[in-house]
């Protein structure tokens, strides 16, 4: 094959980037713009060794699984990849990716993978927005002096790139994180606040991050700064409390009668020219140092540097889903490994108290330290006593519970785990902690994954240890992007 070919495609899957695959004499090509299902005559624009990416020179037959897009901004902004593509389609489409991934890469024979369990209503469901801060470009002065216009673009970036779309409105955003938003940028033209421009490292303002408690209501905005503070940053405060205050009530929906107000703000201190969103200071300007969510039964206080799961409604089905799984009995010892805030963990320990357990316990590994914090006091918030957490790599810390050298405290000595709960970043498992897995010897394994990949890599390296896989169930925490969360059972025995 060469560039400037033309060759006919069928559309088999879509790539994270939203990129539709198709083969030719089995060589896969990448077509910008087309959806599974597709028939279209792709003409290559390059050609590798393996692979290569073209453009639809012709639509030869649409897919009945192609839309519109639903988003002004489809197209600009790079976070949802999935939009041409109708919902049902998108979750069908991550059911095989993860199936292929465990044969292809976990070699699984035919696993079995669920249903994917979707949103009845896949919009609003992000309870934390992330929005980057920028000029409105560049202007060439009289002698060609080259300087930023300060016309403030707050929004999400483009695909592949650090240029911002201005975003008046996201589909998958809450309505108080975009309010925010449009209080910042009024504040920043009326008081000529600039923003941070990584090519002169020069600038105020970086990074906006809303997070949005949906059972409760109450909201924390954070401003990632270049400096030591905001000027008349009581009038900003001010404007956000006003902004998200006047966000209308939901009559129906998961959201029906929530009214949202601004719970915290937070100044965030990142001076480094550097890709991180977070420098590591934050001083609260307002308000109180957390919020409070309830999911389920259980409520949740969040601190500003802590992970937690950004689909509300969609957490409460992953982590039933977990309980399931898990099917505690009675006097279990479970091991939470990257716990964040402990939530799968409380979710487990309040499994135990419904049934009466008082033996059970459950010990929690997580190396962000406020987000330990956090654990712990989400145990006493909800009146849970048998959970312990503990801060550290759980890959560092797991083998000193093990052989006992250097635990500081005896009463968190595991010899034996009955079931361990597996939650790592996108990377996937370090192999020592994989490793001192199943020193414990636990009868089951729960992995929550965000990435097939390294969950095929994982389980193959378990598999190999006497771990069998079981099922798995994908679970659509991220519907119109090419993420997706998936629950896996492993096991010592083999399934009935």
């Amino acid at each position: 094959m060469n560039k400037g070919d033309i060759v006919r495609l069928k559309i088999e899957d879509i790539s994270h980037e939203g990129q539709g695959i198709g083969k030719a004499d089995g060589f896969a090509v990448f077509v910008k713009n087309t959806v599974v299902g597709d028939v279209v005559d792709a003409e290559l624009t390059k050609v590798k060794k393996n692979y290569a990416f073209g453009r639809v020179a012709e639509m030869v037959e649409e897919s009945q699984l192609r839309q519109e897009p639903l988003c002004q901004y489809a197209g600009q902004c790079g976070g949802c990849a999935f939009q041409k593509m109708k919902y049902e389609g998108q979750l069908e489409l991550k059911r095989k990716q993860i199936a292929d991934k465990l044969t292809r890469l976990g070699g699984i024979e035919n696993p079995l993978v669920r249903e994917t369990v979707g949103m009845a209503e896949p919009f609003r469901y992000r309870n934390k927005a992330s929005m980057p801060v920028s000029t409105g470009g560049l202007i060439t002065k009289k002698g060609g002096i080259v300087e930023p216009v300060h016309e403030p673009r707050i929004g999400f970036y483009q695909a592949k790139s650090h240029d911002v779309v201005d975003c008046s409105d996201c589909m998958i955003q809450s309505e108080p994180a975009m309010a925010a938003a449009k209080a910042l940028r009024q504040f920043m033209e009326e008081d000529n606040i600039t923003s941070y421009d990584p090519r002169w490292e020069k600038g105020l303002m970086r990074h906006m991050i809303v997070r949005t408690a949906m059972g409760t209501g109450q909201v924390m905005v954070i401003l990632v700064i270049n400096g030591k503070g905001i000027p008349n940053a009581a009038k900003l405060v001010q404007m956000l409390d006003d902004a998200i205050f006047e966000v209308p009530v939901y009559e129906e929906g998961p959201l029906a009668g929530v009214e949202f107000s601004l719970e915290i703000g937070v100044v965030n201190i990142n001076k480094k020219n550097t890709s991180d969103v977070l420098g590591e200071e934050c001083i609260t300007i307002a308000g109180s140092p957390t919020i409070v969510e309830k999911v389920g039964d259980l409520e949740f206080e969040i601190s500003p540097l802590s992970f937690y799961q950004v689909n509300p409604e969609q957490m409460e089905k992953l982590y039933g889903k977990v309980v399931e799984y898990a099917d505690l009995k009675g006097g279990e010892t479970v091991l939470d490994l990257y716990c964040g805030v402990g939530s799968i963990g409380l979710f487990l320990a309040d499994d135990m108290r419904k049934k009466g357990d008082e033996a059970g316990r459950v010990i929690g590994i997580e190396s962000v330290k406020p987000a330990v914090i956090d654990a712990n006091r989400n145990a006493v918030i909800n009146g849970i006593v048998n959970t312990r957490y503990v801060c550290g790599k759980a890959e560092e810390e797991l083998p000193k519970m093990v052989s006992g050298e250097g635990l500081k405290d005896e009463s968190l000595r595991v010899t034996k785990a009955d079931v361990v709960v597996l939650d790592p970043p996108r990377a996937g498992c370090d192999e020592g902690l994989l490793e001192a897995v199943c020193q414990v010897a636990p009868e089951k394994i729960v992995y929550v994954s965000c990435d097939p990949a390294t969950l095929a890599r994982d389980i193959k390296f378990l598999g190999a240890k006497g771990y069998k896989f079981v099922e798995a169930t994908p679970v659509d925490m991220f519907p119109w992007t090419g993420h997706v969360e998936t629950v896996c059972l492993l096991s010592k025995k083999c399934p009935v």
